[in-house]
């Protein structure tokens, strides 16, 4: 990765393009300390640092903070990646949103423009629930106690707008820099969150020996942790295929192996997204009702089986997670298609009649592959955080900064970035010998 970025910085096309990124990153992250007018910043803080282990600390984590700090970030790209969601699931059911996808860039950039509408719409319900859910305690007038109403107002707006710039800066650094933009603010500001609660970590120090323990075995599992994803996330299955000799005019073409990359973790990490968004929504909606585990009737008993850290929601949460890594696994994998397609062009799988027995091997392969992809994403969204829980006893800030879900996003992130480098850096060098 260093000897990756080392060579991209040699080239001026690509230096330029870095530089250009991390100027829009700093201009997010500085966005990211600036409170919103009417919100309550520490009161607000209180909230979302308290919950470690449930939905508001992997948002916290995802904003770089900006969730704690009350900023005009708050929501970063949040609704966003929930508007991507719901496009995307829309697009299997509904067929005019399938015959967009398939149009090439005009309807990518339609596809786009509606995800973009359908961020701005949640952004205006996330807004609402900040305002409602929060109660008045954790809204501070600006134009006095009779207009508290024109207060909340402000707050909504003010937060959409950051979800509108934040969306835009990531456009930005997509044309004109390096990686996919959202992906790198989540990248930065997980990074920036994790290196805070380090430096928090290191404080603590001072008050007892046992934190210097606690941090150095901590970050040993998190190290750990980091190379099993790393490991598993760039482990794929290559399938063989064999290409026949075929005369077209005076021309010979064929008779070279090729292969079919088919990752492990093929999904990345958008089932534990969705399984998290699914099994957190009845939580959020009761908590927008000021309910919590202490109350009767359904908040109580939801809470109190169905709450974060409880066994049936690990349960559930892994069920979801294979539910969802199969159901995204057939979205970007279509045996059917990808059998026909060899067919056509003159392929084979050695050992393996074409066409129908061909569809029925690489669907076998792949369930395969994305039932052990599928149990490694509940392993990594249930067993590290209460890992982490028993190695950061006394340095519960720890778990604010580090996620099993942030982590991966970090890792998947950084092997993207790497792999676009790689691909630009050889197309120069090829660019320069023509």
């Amino acid at each position: 990765m260093f000897k990756t970025l080392g060579s991209a910085f040699k080239n001026r096309e690509l230096r330029k393009s870095i530089i250009i990124t991390l100027l829009l990153l700093l201009v997010y992250r500085l966005g990211c300390f600036l409170p919103t007018p009417g919100l309550d910043s520490s009161l607000y803080s209180n909230i979302a640092n308290d919950d470690v282990t449930g939905l508001l600390s992997l948002l916290n984590a995802v904003t770089g903070s900006a969730l704690a700090n009350a900023s005009i970030f708050a929501l970063g790209v949040t609704p966003y990646i929930n508007a991507s969601i719901i496009v995307q699931l829309l697009a299997v059911a509904i067929p005019a949103l399938e015959r967009l996808s398939k149009e090439g860039d005009e309807g990518r950039n339609k596809i786009n423009l509606i995800t973009k509408i359908t961020a701005l719409i949640l952004a205006l319900a996330q807004g609402l629930g900040i305002v409602l859910g929060l109660g008045g305690d954790y809204i501070v007038p600006i134009f006095g106690a009779n207009l508290k109403w024109l207060t909340s107002v402000v707050v909504i707006l003010i937060l959409m707008a950051g979800t509108c710039f934040t969306m835009w800066l990531g456009d930005k650094i997509t044309e004109q820099g390096i990686g996919n933009g959202l992906s790198l603010i989540i990248f930065v500001g997980i990074i920036a969150t994790a290196a805070q609660s380090i430096v928090n970590a290191i404080k603590n120090i001072q008050y007892s020996i046992t934190y210097l323990w606690e941090l150095v075995g901590f970050l040993a599992l998190v190290l750990l942790i980091f190379f099993l994803i790393a490991f598993v996330d760039m482990a794929e299955r290559r399938i063989t295929v064999q290409y026949t000799k075929q005369v077209k005019g005076n021309k010979m073409y064929g008779g070279q192996s090729s292969y079919i990359p088919m990752k492990v973790n093929s999904s990345g990490v958008m089932p534990i997204i969705f399984a998290s968004a699914i099994i957190t929504f009845p939580s959020l909606i009761i908590s927008l009702f000021g309910k919590d585990a202490t109350s009767g009737g359904f908040a109580g008993f939801w809470f109190k089986y169905f709450g974060t850290g409880t066994v049936l929601y690990s349960i559930l949460t892994a069920l979801l997670i294979l539910f969802f890594a199969y159901f995204y696994a057939q979205i970007q994998f279509n045996p059917h298609d990808v059998s026909l397609n060899i067919q056509q062009h003159g392929g084979f799988i050695p050992g393996i009649r074409p066409g129908k027995p061909t569809m029925e091997y690489l669907k076998k392969v792949s369930n395969r592959i994305t039932l052990f992809g599928a149990i490694f994403l509940a392993f990594i969204a249930l067993v590290p955080s209460v890992m982490f829980s028993a190695v950061a006893v006394g340095s519960q800030g720890l778990l604010n900064g580090f996620t099993a879900t942030g982590m991966l996003i970090v890792v998947s992130v950084a092997i993207e970035i790497r792999d676009q480098l790689e691909a630009q850096l050889m197309m120069k060098r090829h660019k320069n010998i023509l």
